[in-house]
């Protein structure tokens, strides 16, 4: 019987509640967003479907959450890949609501072709991607993310949040040509203003020589 009883709401409750409970959590946190001076610019291109969400600078716990909560705030639906570790009862079914997406580390299939597969195959796939792989300055990007972008053929949309002047801005959408250092060099130039949490924890010259 509990047994059973998991199974139904690991089945129904995503869908039975998810509308309702979705407005409720974007009305409040906007009131929250807006109440600590945030502001929203910019937007996705209307063409866009399928996308790699760069987000950038990632130098503490608080900007993945804060990133998160700018989309929510907008209403655009993100999706974010977690470890399939975490997708048990009662977690999974709040993981998916929320855009969480199941990854198998163990899979034996590449990671950037399963990202691949996913934005090529799959509906509403806006993945959100912090490409610096560490909250310390990073030497140079990691480059899954552009790879799964232009073996999918779908674009990129750089977002970043400024601390200083408390804005969260959706900026230029690139699409990849294969020529990573060519099609980077406008997001190096994107992020060099931007005011991250702790400066000290971002390279802004991070593309290699």
């Amino acid at each position: 019987m509990i047994e059973l009883a998991r199974s139904w709401l690991e089945e129904n409750y995503p869908v039975s509640v998810r509308d309702n409970a979705s407005q409720v959590i974007r009305r409040f946190v906007s009131t929250c967003f807006s109440g600590a001076g945030w502001v929203n610019t910019g937007d996705i291109p209307p063409e866009v479907g399928n996308c790699i969400i760069v987000y950038a600078p990632h130098t503490s716990n608080i900007d993945w959450l804060l990133g998160v909560t700018t989309f929510i705030v907008r209403g655009i639906p993100v999706k974010i890949l977690i470890k399939s570790d975490w997708f048990f009862f009662p977690f999974g079914p709040i993981l998916r609501g929320l855009g969480g997406v199941p990854v198998e580390r163990s899979r034996s299939q590449n990671f950037v072709d399963y990202v691949a597969d996913l934005l090529a195959t799959e509906r509403d796939m806006r993945i959100i991607f912090c490409p610096e792989g560490t909250r310390k300055a990073a030497a140079t990007w990691k480059t899954g993310f552009y790879f799964a972008a232009l073996q999918a053929r779908v674009p990129m949309v750089l977002t970043s949040l400024d601390y200083k002047k408390k804005i969260a801005r959706i900026g230029d959408t690139i699409y990849p040509t294969g020529d990573y250092i060519a099609d980077m060099t406008p997001a190096q130039e994107f992020y060099r203003d931007v005011h991250p949490r702790n400066p000290e924890g971002f390279n802004p010259d991070f593309l290699p020589n």
